[in-house]
């Protein structure tokens, strides 16, 4: 048996995503047959002790305290970028310049001036072999990939309406602490971009169709808050008692949308969105509904397993049927467990490394590519601005 090239990933950040990255690059390889063999092969971290732990943790072989030793370094393939969104722009060109393949999380950038940038430093690396992705996860979900295939196959018809919820509710307690994720100059924007841009990928993807103009409304429920405490999962309790620090993003986002339309000159769908990190109760319900000249598709990802089908060829009143996508036949799933028996959460990044390392073994331009995110992240822009001057519509 030949023994496999492979690739050597560096990894930026250990938090979080990179807690799901990582299990990510150890599990793909054990489940699907990749032309590649991904290794981790070191963890980059500002705080020593912090990445050492989860090198160890995590099964990182070594580590660095500084993103650019990362680059430097002869025994890295790939820069997997998992720090906050104002790093990511200076990691993902520096890692390309230096002939690095990268997948850099979401959303790309902070601004569209920064994504611009690395969309072209990324289309003058793919001339040279070098590949990047931007890491929308949600994409390789089962169910939602199963609704981009009938959607592609027509059996939906021509899409009328997008509508898209992105509900969690970790923030609703006034007195959680203040973590990079509410400073605007690190996260770029708060619910909108943290959690409205996996809708708005979404959206486009499944449909095949651009946004092209929004009008949009946004808010800050709490102003500021505290700026210690106790620190669980991505939120926590600081006390009301100790010193706070504003707020500077967004709570919740909503707007209505237009969509592009198919190439043969037809109106496009009509799309109305919300995220918000208020909404309690919901703990991660990324909502996503369409519907069609023959027929709906909606899914939840707080049943992430499964996806509602109404067929309009059937009889009227037979209603949405739940499809349970856990069938050799869906997409990625037949490489994990019997029917029936569902996946998680993590199972999407597997499937997007899967996805990445193939691309990479064939020499193709990985999707969602650099490009695809700066489109999200012109509409992510084109909010912010209709909601700065009170909802007034804005082309993207």
């Amino acid at each position: 048996m030949t023994q496999q090239k492979p690739l050597r990933v560096g990894m930026v950040g250990y938090a979080f995503m990179g807690a799901a990255h990582s299990h990510a690059w150890r599990t793909a390889p054990r489940f699907f047959d990749l032309p590649l063999a991904p290794q981790l092969t070191a963890v980059a971290g500002r705080n020593e002790e912090g990445v050492r732990a989860a090198a160890a943790k995590y099964g990182w072989e070594s580590v660095e305290t500084d993103w650019r030793a990362l680059i430097e370094r002869d025994d890295i393939d790939l820069i997997d970028i998992c720090t906050p969104g104002n790093t990511h722009a200076d990691i993902a060109i520096a890692a390309l310049e230096a002939g690095k393949h990268v997948l850099c999380e979401k959303p790309l950038a902070n601004s569209v001036e920064e994504a611009e940038k690395m969309t072209l430093v990324a289309q003058a690396a793919a001339a040279r072999g070098v590949l990047s992705m931007c890491g929308f996860s949600y994409r390789r979900t089962p169910a939602l990939a199963l609704a981009k295939r009938m959607v592609d196959e027509g059996r939906l018809g021509d899409i009328r309406h997008v509508r898209a919820q992105y509900l969690q509710d970790w923030l609703s307690d006034a007195d959680a602490p203040l973590t990079w994720r509410l400073d605007k100059s690190k996260s770029g924007s708060g619910s909108l971009g943290d959690i409205g841009a996996h809708s708005i990928d979404a959206a486009q993807w499944i449909t095949g169709q651009n946004i092209t103009g929004v009008s949009a409304l946004m808010e800050t429920f709490v102003k500021e808050r505290p700026v210690g405490g106790d620190f669980v999962g991505l939120g926590g309790h600081g006390g009301p008692d100790g010193p706070k620090g504003p707020v500077t993003v967004d709570d919740a986002a909503l707007f209505t949308a237009r969509f592009s339309g198919k190439n043969d000159g037809g109106t496009g769908p009509v799309g109305i969105f919300e995220a918000t990190r208020f909404a309690l109760g919901r703990k991660n319900a990324m909502r996503l509904e369409l519907n069609g000249t023959k027929g709906s598709v909606a899914f939840d990802f707080e049943d992430m397993n499964s996806l509602q089908f109404y067929d309009a060829s059937l009889e009227p009143d037979a209603g949405f049927r739940k499809i349970m996508v856990t069938e050799p036949s869906h997409p990625y799933t037949g490489n994990w467990w019997p029917t029936g028996h569902g996946l998680g959460y993590e199972h999407g990044f597997t499937h997007q490394v899967v996805d990445l390392v193939n691309a990479i073994g064939a020499g193709e331009q990985p999707s969602p590519s650099f490009a695809d995110a700066l489109q999200v992240q012109k509409v992510l822009a084109a909010v912010e601005t209709s909601a700065a001057q009170y909802s007034r519509w804005q082309n993207v």
